[in-house]
């Protein structure tokens, strides 16, 4: 067996201290230092906002062959600390009826969420399916991905803070 000389061992010993403290440092549970790992989300508790009035309601456009109308209420209109955007949204269809709906949507993962469903008495029914759904740019129906395309997460980064998803509501 071949022994190394000793003048290496104090060699081997600050090579190893370098290796070493190259490693992060382990947190006193044994967990790594998790700035670096991705936190796990959390949804806060969600108040339903009141009806919306119709001074309130900024249309939408999607495109030249939609038939419903589509209006946002930007006075309920949130961006919460959970990063979801939450709004009500009405839709008007050309035989009269409306649909009023209190949804979220999360820019970071692209889906969107529904609350509620208004009643014609402005109170709330809470969904039975509240399960986040993907966002699908669909020709028919493709109002979730107006809203996240050019509204609310425009390039897939939510918006700053309300004013600026109400301007990109107006238009600008």
């Amino acid at each position: 067996m071949i022994t190394p000389p000793r003048r290496w061992l104090p060699l081997c010993c600050a090579a190893l201290i370098c290796v070493l403290t190259a490693i992060p440092a382990q947190a006193a549970d044994g967990e790594a230092d998790d700035d670096y790992l991705p936190k796990s989300w959390k949804e806060i508790e969600t108040q339903l906002p009141p009806a919306p009035l119709e001074h309130n309601l900024q249309a939408i456009y999607l495109n030249e062959v939609a038939q419903n109308k589509f209006f946002i209420d930007s006075e309920n209109l949130r961006i919460d600390a959970d990063g979801v955007v939450r709004y009500v949204l009405v839709v008007l269809t050309p035989g009269g009826a409306r649909n009023v709906t209190y949804e979220g949507m999360r820019c970071e993962t692209r889906q969107w969420r529904i609350y509620a469903s208004g009643r014609a008495d402005g109170a709330w029914s809470k969904a039975r399916r509240a399960e986040w759904q993907p966002i699908h740019d669909e020709a028919i129906n493709r109002y979730h991905a107006a809203l996240f395309l050019d509204y609310f997460c425009i390039g897939g980064v939510i918006a700053d803070n309300v004013e600026a998803a109400r301007k990109a509501l107006r238009g600008r």
